[in-house]
Protein backbone atom coordinates (compact mmCIF):
# COMPACT_ATOMS: atom_id res chain seq x y z
CA UNK A 1 0.00 0.00 0.00
CA UNK A 2 1.62 3.24 -1.07
CA UNK A 3 1.90 6.15 1.95
CA UNK A 4 0.74 9.03 0.09
CA UNK A 5 1.75 11.18 2.77
CA UNK A 6 5.27 10.06 2.50
CA UNK A 7 5.88 10.22 -0.34
CA UNK A 8 4.32 13.98 -0.64
CA UNK A 9 7.10 15.00 2.26
CA UNK A 10 9.69 12.60 -0.01
CA UNK A 11 9.45 14.86 -3.18
CA UNK A 12 8.87 18.20 -1.54
CA UNK A 13 12.49 17.43 0.69
CA UNK A 14 13.57 16.08 -3.26
CA UNK A 15 12.39 19.50 -4.67
CA UNK A 16 14.54 21.17 -2.68
CA UNK A 17 17.02 19.17 -2.67
CA UNK A 18 17.74 20.20 -5.96
CA UNK A 19 17.34 23.87 -5.88
CA UNK A 20 13.31 24.35 -6.73
CA UNK A 21 10.86 26.68 -4.68
CA UNK A 22 8.26 24.13 -4.16
CA UNK A 23 5.74 27.05 -3.52
CA UNK A 24 6.08 27.46 -7.27
CA UNK A 25 2.97 27.51 -9.11
CA UNK A 26 4.09 24.75 -11.32
CA UNK A 27 5.14 22.87 -8.36
CA UNK A 28 2.88 23.03 -5.81
CA UNK A 29 0.56 20.14 -6.55
CA UNK A 30 4.10 18.02 -7.66
CA UNK A 31 4.15 16.03 -4.56
CA UNK A 32 0.69 15.03 -4.35
CA UNK A 33 0.54 14.03 -8.52
CA UNK A 34 3.60 11.97 -7.82
CA UNK A 35 1.80 10.49 -5.11
CA UNK A 36 -0.75 9.40 -7.22
CA UNK A 37 1.20 8.49 -9.54
CA UNK A 38 2.99 6.02 -7.58
CA UNK A 39 -0.50 4.70 -6.63
CA UNK A 40 -0.47 3.19 -10.10
CA UNK A 41 3.12 2.63 -11.07
CA UNK A 42 3.42 0.05 -8.20
CA UNK A 43 0.47 -1.12 -7.67
CA UNK A 44 1.36 -4.60 -8.43
CA UNK A 45 2.81 -4.57 -4.99
CA UNK A 46 -0.86 -5.01 -3.82
CA UNK A 47 -1.53 -7.74 -6.62
CA UNK A 48 -2.08 -11.38 -6.48
CA UNK A 49 -0.48 -13.39 -9.51
CA UNK A 50 -2.71 -16.50 -8.84
CA UNK A 51 -5.57 -14.46 -8.85
CA UNK A 52 -5.80 -13.78 -13.19
CA UNK A 53 -4.08 -17.11 -13.07
CA UNK A 54 -6.98 -18.82 -11.27
CA UNK A 55 -9.64 -19.30 -13.84
CA UNK A 56 -8.64 -21.99 -15.68
CA UNK A 57 -10.11 -24.43 -18.85
CA UNK A 58 -10.12 -27.57 -19.90
CA UNK A 59 -7.74 -28.69 -23.11
CA UNK A 60 -7.40 -31.63 -25.01
CA UNK A 61 -4.67 -29.90 -27.20
CA UNK A 62 -1.88 -29.79 -25.30
CA UNK A 63 0.60 -27.40 -27.96
CA UNK A 64 2.30 -24.16 -27.24
CA UNK A 65 0.39 -20.91 -26.15
CA UNK A 66 1.88 -17.86 -27.27
CA UNK A 67 1.02 -14.54 -26.57
CA UNK A 68 3.83 -11.91 -27.49
CA UNK A 69 4.35 -8.38 -28.26
CA UNK A 70 2.45 -7.49 -24.50
CA UNK A 71 3.42 -4.41 -23.70
CA UNK A 72 4.38 -3.31 -20.36
CA UNK A 73 5.86 -0.23 -18.16
CA UNK A 74 8.37 -0.80 -15.13
CA UNK A 75 10.95 1.05 -12.75
CA UNK A 76 14.16 0.43 -12.53
CA UNK A 77 14.63 -0.25 -9.14
CA UNK A 78 18.65 0.70 -8.79
CA UNK A 79 17.25 4.75 -10.36
CA UNK A 80 14.05 4.44 -9.58
CA UNK A 81 14.12 5.29 -13.73
CA UNK A 82 11.29 3.72 -16.15
CA UNK A 83 12.05 0.84 -18.21
CA UNK A 84 9.51 -0.58 -20.77
CA UNK A 85 9.20 -3.31 -23.66
CA UNK A 86 7.67 -5.98 -24.97
CA UNK A 87 7.25 -9.52 -23.18
CA UNK A 88 6.45 -12.74 -24.97
CA UNK A 89 5.35 -15.51 -22.73
CA UNK A 90 4.69 -19.09 -24.31
CA UNK A 91 3.83 -22.70 -22.12
CA UNK A 92 2.83 -25.99 -23.10
CA UNK A 93 -0.17 -26.69 -21.06
CA UNK A 94 -0.96 -29.75 -19.20
CA UNK A 95 -4.73 -30.10 -20.01
CA UNK A 96 -5.52 -26.58 -18.81
CA UNK A 97 -5.18 -23.28 -20.04
CA UNK A 98 -6.19 -19.42 -19.12
CA UNK A 99 -7.66 -16.72 -20.76
CA UNK A 100 -4.98 -15.27 -22.90
CA UNK A 101 -5.23 -11.66 -21.19
CA UNK A 102 -4.11 -13.09 -17.74
CA UNK A 103 -1.07 -13.59 -19.30
CA UNK A 104 -1.04 -10.27 -19.84
CA UNK A 105 -2.37 -9.44 -16.33
CA UNK A 106 -0.04 -11.47 -14.85
CA UNK A 107 2.77 -8.91 -16.85
CA UNK A 108 1.99 -6.17 -15.64
CA UNK A 109 1.79 -7.36 -11.12
CA UNK A 110 5.04 -7.86 -11.46
CA UNK A 111 6.00 -5.10 -14.16
CA UNK A 112 4.08 -2.67 -11.58
CA UNK A 113 6.83 -2.99 -8.77
CA UNK A 114 9.95 -1.81 -8.34
CA UNK A 115 12.15 -4.36 -10.21
CA UNK A 116 14.84 -5.63 -12.62
CA UNK A 117 14.27 -6.79 -16.01
CA UNK A 118 16.03 -10.36 -15.02
CA UNK A 119 13.88 -11.16 -11.89
CA UNK A 120 10.76 -9.76 -14.14
CA UNK A 121 11.44 -12.39 -16.37
CA UNK A 122 11.78 -14.96 -13.80
CA UNK A 123 8.70 -13.83 -11.83
CA UNK A 124 6.32 -14.48 -15.10
CA UNK A 125 8.05 -17.61 -15.61
CA UNK A 126 7.42 -18.99 -11.72
CA UNK A 127 4.06 -17.40 -11.83
CA UNK A 128 2.86 -19.76 -14.54
CA UNK A 129 4.71 -22.24 -13.62
CA UNK A 130 3.29 -22.73 -10.11
CA UNK A 131 -0.29 -21.83 -10.89
CA UNK A 132 -0.73 -23.34 -14.31
CA UNK A 133 1.37 -26.77 -13.87
CA UNK A 134 2.19 -26.67 -17.71
CA UNK A 135 4.52 -28.69 -19.12
CA UNK A 136 6.96 -25.72 -19.91
CA UNK A 137 7.32 -22.39 -20.01
CA UNK A 138 9.80 -20.05 -21.71
CA UNK A 139 9.78 -15.72 -21.15
CA UNK A 140 11.85 -13.84 -23.35
CA UNK A 141 11.48 -10.06 -22.63
CA UNK A 142 12.81 -7.14 -24.53
CA UNK A 143 13.44 -3.91 -22.79
CA UNK A 144 14.64 -0.23 -23.18
CA UNK A 145 16.01 1.44 -19.75
CA UNK A 146 15.96 4.93 -19.58
CA UNK A 147 18.82 4.75 -16.90
CA UNK A 148 20.86 3.51 -20.04
CA UNK A 149 19.04 6.07 -22.33
CA UNK A 150 19.27 9.35 -20.65
CA UNK A 151 21.84 8.88 -18.31
CA UNK A 152 24.93 7.07 -17.37
CA UNK A 153 26.10 5.67 -21.06
CA UNK A 154 23.07 7.29 -22.92
CA UNK A 155 22.81 4.81 -25.88
CA UNK A 156 19.13 4.93 -26.70
CA UNK A 157 17.52 2.46 -28.86
CA UNK A 158 19.72 -0.52 -27.12
CA UNK A 159 17.24 -3.41 -25.95
CA UNK A 160 18.29 -5.50 -23.05
CA UNK A 161 16.73 -9.14 -23.54
CA UNK A 162 16.34 -11.80 -21.21
CA UNK A 163 14.89 -15.21 -21.61
CA UNK A 164 13.83 -17.53 -19.03
CA UNK A 165 13.30 -21.41 -19.86
CA UNK A 166 11.48 -23.96 -17.66
CA UNK A 167 10.52 -27.50 -17.94
CA UNK A 168 10.37 -28.81 -21.94
CA UNK A 169 11.84 -25.28 -22.80
CA UNK A 170 14.77 -25.38 -20.78
CA UNK A 171 15.23 -29.45 -22.58
CA UNK A 172 14.39 -28.88 -25.97
CA UNK A 173 16.26 -26.63 -28.08
CA UNK A 174 13.71 -27.29 -30.86
CA UNK A 175 11.02 -25.77 -28.64
CA UNK A 176 13.22 -23.23 -28.14
CA UNK A 177 14.08 -22.12 -31.67
CA UNK A 178 10.06 -22.76 -32.40
CA UNK A 179 9.26 -19.69 -29.45
CA UNK A 180 12.12 -17.75 -31.05
CA UNK A 181 10.85 -17.81 -34.75
CA UNK A 182 7.08 -17.17 -33.82
CA UNK A 183 8.01 -14.46 -31.47
CA UNK A 184 10.25 -12.73 -34.61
Amino acid sequence: MVDKEKIEQAIRLYLEGIGEDVNREGLIDTPNRIARMCEEIYGGMDMDPAEPLAKQFTVDNNEMVLEKDITFYSMCEHHLMPFYGKAHIAYIPDGKVVGLSKLARTVDIYARRAQIQEKLSAQIADALETHLNPKGVMVMIEGEHMCMTMRGIKKPGSKTVTVVKRGVFAENEQLQNLFLSMVR
